[in-house]
């Protein structure tokens, strides 16, 4: 089995690394190319990637290229975790927004949509190289913003499924408050990616007993704290919603808050050169501590599952994953992306079926939706009257002067990824 994973010269890259390493018997790799356009980067990654291998007695070999046509080719299946503009780009992602008074973001507002048109061209090129090489290869998205990239892919016809780590991040604080395993923990995940909200918690399975109610009445606190938001919403709402929700439930508090203190962007920055030098050192040979606060915690162990599960191994049956709606959510078009339980195997993602959402649920799921419309509409053809229209349609901006000034940032801070512009 050969599996491939562009922006391979990541930091997150050691996390999925030790993935691999640790449940070989799950996924069976024999050869793990990263693939990357800074080879310095890369050299320091893969060094460390193949140290953690030969630590943990995993036979499969690692190469590592900038070639993206050789690192794909004849790969079973293709991890995409890329970031088009790096950290600086983020930074302004999460800076500019904030002039007109909306949430600067790398994945919601204007932000994340700066950030899809960077990215999605960039993506569906890639993928046309893995079509043209192995058109039997799965695409794994892990590249924000999920939901509209992994949209992009399936509507040019690739065989794509996208993937997040909030759900299975949720699986295993609700295992470890309820004294489980993380297996045992069957999430009624329902949304879309960065805009989800846990309606059930499972003990066995789909028709398991639903534990919610009590996870909330013995550990409402915790699980508020771990949301930034207050106990009485989790109280009120019954349910859990991601984190991600704080933008919206809490937009002018959160404005407030990124005013007065530096950009995640410049801490990753500096946590990313901090992991760099660590992983140049070759006595190094396991991730370091310092990774767990890079993000993306659990994101190894979805990978593999998933991976394994649409490769014929040994995957879990019902995982979380972004892919087409097809009826699931009757309020919105069937090839809407949502993110949802799914039944996984072989043959791709098909969802489960949820019970009726409430409207306060349903509304904000909708209007997003018909954002990511706009969103993906601009990102695929361009011009400034979409990305206008995209930015008006965002339920975090919605005013025609903030998204006029808007637009003009997007576009004065992108103009270099954006050929039309």
């Amino acid at each position: 089995m050969k599996l491939a994973v562009v922006g391979g010269g990541s930091t997150y890259t050691p996390e999925l690394i030790d993935g691999f390493a640790r449940l070989r018997d799950t996924l069976p790799v024999e050869e793990l190319v990263l693939v990357d356009p800074a080879a310095d980067r890369l050299e320091l990654v893969g060094g460390l990637a193949r140290r953690i291998f030969a630590k943990q007695g995993h036979p499969g070999r690692i190469v590592t290229t900038s070639d993206i046509d050789a690192g794909v080719a004849d790969a079973d299946a293709v991890l995409l975790q890329l970031r088009v503009g790096g950290q600086a780009a983020r930074g302004k992602d999460e800076t500019w927004p904030l002039e007109c008074g909306c949430i600067g973001q790398e994945t919601t507002g204007a932000g994340g949509l700066a950030k899809a048109l960077r990215t999605v061209p960039v993506v569906l090129d890639i993928a046309e190289r893995v079509r043209r090489t192995n058109p039997n290869a799965w695409i794994i998205d892990f590249t924000n913003p999920v939901g509209i990239v992994t949209r992009a892919l399936l509507q040019a016809g690739h065989k794509a499924v996208g993937l997040c780590n909030v759900a299975i991040g949720f699986q295993r604080k609700f295992a470890r408050l309820l004294d489980v395993t993380p297996g045992e923990v069957h999430l009624d995940h329902v949304g879309l990616n960065h805009l989800t909200w846990e309606l059930g918690v499972r003990l066995g399975g789909p028709e398991g007993e639903n534990v919610l109610p009590r996870l909330i009445a013995e550990h409402g606190d915790a699980i508020a704290d771990d949301l930034h938001m207050p106990r009485s919403v989790v109280d009120r709402l019954g349910v859990v919603p991601s984190y991600y929700l704080r933008y919206f439930y809490a937009h002018d508090e959160v404005v407030r808050e990124l005013g007065t203190k530096p950009s995640r962007a410049a801490e990753v920055a500096a946590m990313e050169k901090e992991l760099l030098a660590m992983y140049g050192d070759p006595a190094l040979d396991e991730k370091p501590a310092l990774l767990a606060k890079r993000g993306g915690a659990f994101y190894s162990e979805a990978a593999v599952d998933l991976a394994a599960s649409l490769l014929g191994g040994g995957g879990s049956t019902h995982q979380v994953v972004n892919t087409y709606n097809n009826g699931t959510l009757p309020f919105l078009p069937d090839d809407a992306v949502i993110e949802v339980q799914a039944r996984v195997d072989g043959t791709g993602a098909t969802p489960l079926a949820v019970p009726e959402l409430d409207p306060l649920y349903a509304g904000l799921i909708g209007n997003v939706t018909a954002y990511e419309d706009l969103a993906l509409e601009a990102a695929l053809r361009g011009g400034r009257d979409r990305v206008f229209k995209a930015l008006l349609a965002h339920p975090l901006i919605g005013q025609f002067e903030y998204a006029e000034a808007l637009t003009d940032k997007l576009i004065a801070h992108n103009r270099e990824h954006l050929p039309w512009a």
